[in-house]
């Protein structure tokens, strides 16, 4: 799956106020960035690089797991498919929002 079907995924799943009320970055290496600026309402998701809260270093591949329940954000966290950088506050709000 690309970078703009996450990105129009994801828009799809939070709608125009996800509740977060922070800067949520998603840092998939070489495949690129996905910003969720939940400051604002409506919610803003873009591919350009901004200061966030909470940076999640994750491959697409693994992203798409979580996203589809088979992959626990706890197992990849540990197991060092996802790093967090920042507040890992907002990092534990973001799982019942993409369920």
């Amino acid at each position: 799956m690309s970078l703009e079907a996450v990105t129009a995924g994801l828009k799809d799943k939070i709608g125009e106020d996800c509740g977060l009320g922070s800067i949520l970055k998603f840092d998939f290496g070489d495949q690129g960035i996905l910003v969720l600026d939940a400051t604002q309402v409506p919610n803003h998701i873009s591919n350009d690089d901004a200061e966030a809260n909470c940076t999640m270093v994750i491959s697409l591949e693994n992203f798409m797991e979580m996203a589809d329940g088979k992959l626990d954000g706890t197992s990849a966290f540990m197991s060092g498919k996802l790093k967090i950088q920042g507040d890992m506050g907002v990092a534990m709000k973001l799982g019942p929002l993409l369920s």
